[in-house]
């Protein structure tokens, strides 16, 4: 028997506002305000991969150490964000280990998102790898506030009576910033999930509830925009995103508090 709504958000683009950044390992050029899963989707074989670490850890070692040196050294998890073909953790591993890119190259990625965005509440940092030409053809970071819409959102949802999750690629040091932050339990957050992951959580969450809406900006979101009751695709964000993105959506948006009349309606 269900109950009620759930309505789960993406985060980064759909709950914050994202400024991306990418280099590009083979020329050392620097790709500012990119669509990540898109680098992805550019070819088969490649996955967006989240470093599980502390800035701490990257600050304070040598910057010429190799990307594979320091995640062996630290016992640094990998995790994969979303991939254009499956992939397993431990062939992540493997690829690094092929590739000659340094803690200096996460370090200049983080230091031009921190540079344009001075007043970032969140950090993250990553790869893209790719199992059939350049072991890491990117190194990546991200950084992202909260639209000022977000709060308002996600509070008159639960007044509604509905139960809110977020189901994201990032990791969940970041994510429980923003959930706090909004007040939403940890037991109600899914981090570091894949594309075919967002798609499980929402099938899993409507054998308990009558309606379950997704609320997403990307390409990683395509399938649970697909398998939920209404799928809510949000483009505050500004980027161009694809028309099969688009055509996966039952509403398109440009402000998050759009969801509340959509929820309302239900």
């Amino acid at each position: 028997m269900g109950k009620g709504v759930a309505v789960v958000f993406d985060s980064a683009g759909t709950l914050m506002r994202m400024y991306r950044v990418a280099k590009e390992h083979d020329t050392g050029s620097i790709i500012e305000d990119v669509q990540t899963t898109l680098l992805v989707s550019q070819a088969p074989g490649r996955a967006l991969v989240v470093i599980r670490s502390w800035f701490e850890q990257i600050n304070n070692c040598d910057s010429k150490m190799l990307l594979r040196d320091f995640i062996e050294h630290y016992g640094i998890s990998l995790g994969i964000s979303c991939a254009s073909s499956p992939f397993e953790v431990e062939e992540i591993y493997s690829i690094v280990q092929k590739s000659d890119v340094r803690v200096n190259d996460i370090l200049e990625v983080v230091s031009t998102v921190r540079c344009h965005c001075p007043d970032i509440s969140f950090v993250a940092a990553g790869i893209i790898v790719d199992s059939q030409k350049t072991p890491v053809p990117y190194v990546l970071s991200t950084g992202g506030r909260m639209y000022s819409n977000t709060p308002r959102t996600i509070d008159s949802i639960r007044e509604m009576g509905a139960d809110v999750y977020i189901a994201s690629g990032d990791d969940y040091p970041g994510l429980e910033l923003i959930a706090s932050s909004v007040g939403i339990p940890m037991s109600y957050v899914y981090g570091v999930a894949t594309t075919r992951d967002k798609e499980r959580i929402i099938r899993e969450l409507k054998q308990s509830y009558d309606s379950v809406v997704m609320v997403g900006d990307g390409m990683n979101d395509i399938l649970a925009l697909r398998a939920a009751d209404v799928g809510i695709m949000t483009v505050q964000q500004g980027d161009e995103r694809p028309s099969v993105l688009r055509d996966a959506a039952d509403v398109i948006i440009d402000d998050i508090f759009d969801v509340v009349n959509i929820v309302a309606g239900i």
